[in-house]
């Protein structure tokens, strides 16, 4: 960041996205955060200065930020954008994000709010170009560009799938519903999962069932990703799992049957 010191966009006030991975999950993470400009000249990179040297946020490799060219934002239009980019984010739950509170939306007008909106579209646009799908949800079907392996994600189209399994142990019988997207295999919020699992599961997978929001009756509240439907199918029984047979479209095809049709 050194570099950085003599660039006067970054001594402003604006919004910013650190972003890095989980070493538990490797998920990708996010923090959200605001800066305000200073008087002693000091805005955004001052702030990103600290988190740099902060431990607790030592996990991000890569910042965005967002400012204007004539330093306009005063604290009631940098915290109305931090709220409304970390509801977002938190909306699309493709990224974990980091922040500890909650943010306030702040008072502003209907004028200003319309402003504002306007340039989180513009933010939007730029995140997509960035290659950051934060704001994008991971169950928005995406055509598979030419830059993409002809994988299983792009040879079997949006199909939905399902897995049943009875749970003797804890008397319980696993329902669970899941999607292939462009971007990997989704557990859709609703499913019945498994209320314990074993040593078989990856300790992603594992970590993943730790942090994911499930009720006391093992229904799960969010949809949650993963790179393969075995580790899905893991996800769900809390057992080893082979995804490719393990789940099933409603006339009974497993990933493997679609799969040798092509």
């Amino acid at each position: 960041m050194d570099k950085c010191k003599e660039r006067d966009d970054l001594k402003q006030s604006g919004v910013y996205f650190l972003f890095g991975t989980s070493d538990q999950t490797g998920d990708p993470v996010v923090y959200i955060g605001q800066a305000g400009a200073r008087k002693n000249g000091e805005g955004i990179l001052n702030r990103l200065q600290k988190h740099k040297r902060n431990p607790d946020k030592d996990y991000w490799t890569e910042a965005v930020v967002f400012t204007t060219s004539n330093n306009s934002f005063g604290p009631t239009e940098i915290s109305y954008l931090e709220n409304r980019f970390c509801n977002l984010a938190l909306a699309a739950k493709r990224y974990e994000v980091k922040n500890g509170n909650d943010s306030t939306s702040g008072n502003i007008t209907e004028e200003k709010e319309s402003e504002l909106e306007e340039f989180i579209d513009y933010a939007k646009l730029i995140m997509g170009t960035l290659g950051h799908k934060i704001f994008i949800p991971f169950t928005k079907s995406e055509p598979a560009g030419a830059d993409n392996p002809k994988d299983f994600a792009s040879v079997i189209p949006d199909i939905e799938f399902f897995l049943s399994r009875t749970i003797k142990q804890y008397n319980i019988s696993v329902n669970t519903q899941a999607k292939q997207t462009a971007e990997g295999f989704v557990v859709l919020a609703g499913s019945i999962i498994s209320p314990e699992d074993d040593n078989t599961i990856q300790p992603g997978v594992k970590e993943k069932r730790k942090n994911a929001s499930i009720n006391d009756c093992h229904i799960l509240q969010e949809d949650v990703l993963f790179s393969s439907p075995s580790s899905a199918a893991m996800f769900v029984i809390g057992k080893s799992a082979n995804g490719w047979t393990s789940w099933k479209t409603k006339y009974g095809k497993t990933l493997h049957d679609l799969e040798d049709k092509e």
